[in-house]
């Protein structure tokens, strides 16, 4: 993978200081949930100022107002796809928190309904996508994980000051089943003492420029007679 996944990017425009948590479990037959946090509370002096101006470095400041609007058209789009249901979005401007969660059919369900989505998304703010991509498969036994593509040119632009702010921030990738794991392909893996889960941390920062440190392929215990 060559790009890092932000979520909701009229946030992430204005502030560097970020936690992202990506939780997945996956059910026997390939469905599950998929859980998606973003946190900018570290930056949130930073985006109270920004968002009290009507535009910055040539570009216009969106509203707290229209913040909210994309949000809920990101869900109402999304919620539209095939194989996908359950869809809850919770934002907190407040502290500029927002989660996302839903339930899928299936992997593929969720990463064609993810990826044509942000298509879209980044189509409306006129962000230019290099490749949606494959970042996750699933056979029964063996899941392949990483995360989607979106465009690190942002991540390239920052400033030096906001370059500081990205390295204090964390992406946490989080995949849970309901059967042991035997093994894993990366070594910065952690396996849950139930063995039940994985997870892999990284610094913001690390991650968008070079996200495969969040590549992984998960094999389970087999299933049993």
């Amino acid at each position: 993978m060559k790009t890092i996944l932000i979520l909701f990017s009229t946030l992430f425009l204005f502030g560097s200081c970020i936690e992202i948590i990506d939780d997945i479990s996956i059910n026997a037959d390939g469905s599950g949930t998929f859980k998606y946090n973003v946190n900018l509370s570290g930056s949130k002096v930073k985006l109270n100022s920004v968002l009290a101006l009507d535009s910055l470095d040539g570009k216009k400041v969106p509203s707290r107002s229209e913040i909210l609007a994309r949000i809920d058209h990101f869900k109402t789009v999304f919620e539209s796809k095939e194989g996908i249901s359950e869809v809850n979005i919770e934002s907190d401007l407040d502290n500029y928190i927002v989660k996302l969660s839903c339930n899928f059919k299936n992997v593929h369900a969720l990463q064609e309904a993810f990826s044509e989505t942000i298509l879209e998304e980044m189509k409306e703010s006129k962000t230019t996508l290099e490749n949606k991509g494959d970042w996750i498969s699933w056979n029964g036994d063996v899941l392949s994980r990483s995360i989607p593509e979106l465009t690190v040119k942002k991540a390239k632009e920052l400033k030096p000051d906001e370059v500081d702010l990205l390295k204090q921030g964390n992406y946490i990738s989080i995949t849970r089943f309901n059967r042991p794991v035997k093994e894993f392909s990366n070594e910065n893996a952690v396996l849950a003492k139930n063995k039940l889960a994985v997870m892999l941390k990284t610094n913001a920062y690390s991650l968008s420029q070079n996200p495969s440190l969040l590549e992984n392929t998960i094999y389970l215990s087999p299933l049993k007679p």
